[in-house]
């Protein structure tokens, strides 16, 4: 069971960050709003990467991670672990305000612009928030792959923490 939770929190994490990194890429070649059909096709691309890789890759990295802080008591007193859950939760949160609702509403708004529903000018919110956001959660998920890999030890007794966790030499388990 755990090595299918590490493998589920792995998968999950990569799919993250190959999401944000497409949707980073997407957004830099967006054109001018003018350019409708462009702008739209580019639009909707990104409304979908949200959906359909961005959202539940993110939510089966937190519920792996959940499940297997649960399943596995030397978890439970692992300060690196809550640290790891307080920014899941914050990346979880920020994809779902920041960066993943504004991007599914701006290809639905695009893609009523291209029906002749929506003027063009109310495609030219400003796109520096967006741009910033996914700067942001893409950060705060690359500290926690890197707080998962490092996993620091506590400063109480030593030794108790990096045991308690599996003992490996970088506080990880050994098997």
């Amino acid at each position: 069971m755990r090595k299918t939770l590490k493998f589920l929190h792995t998968l999950g994490a990569i799919g993250y960050a190959g999401a944000a990194a497409a949707l980073l890429v997407l957004h830099a070649q967006l054109p001018a709003p003018e350019d409708l059909e462009r702008f739209a096709a580019l639009r909707m691309a990104m409304g979908a990467v949200a959906q359909l890789i961005l959202l539940p890759s993110i939510a089966v990295v937190l519920v792996s991670g959940l499940l297997a802080m649960a399943f596995n008591p030397a978890f439970h007193n692992a300060g690196w672990v809550w640290l790891k859950l307080i920014f899941g939760v914050l990346v979880f949160e920020g994809t779902l305000v920041s960066v993943q609702a504004p991007m599914e509403r701006a290809a639905l708004q695009a893609e009523a612009a291209l029906a002749g529903d929506v003027p063009v000018a109310e495609l030219l919110a400003p796109l520096g928030p967006e741009w910033g956001s996914l700067w942001v959660v893409l950060l705060l998920a690359v500290f926690n792959v890197v707080l998962g890999v490092w996993r620091p030890r506590s400063r109480g007794r030593p030794g108790t923490e990096r045991a308690a966790a599996g003992g490996g030499r970088f506080g990880g388990p050994t098997a």
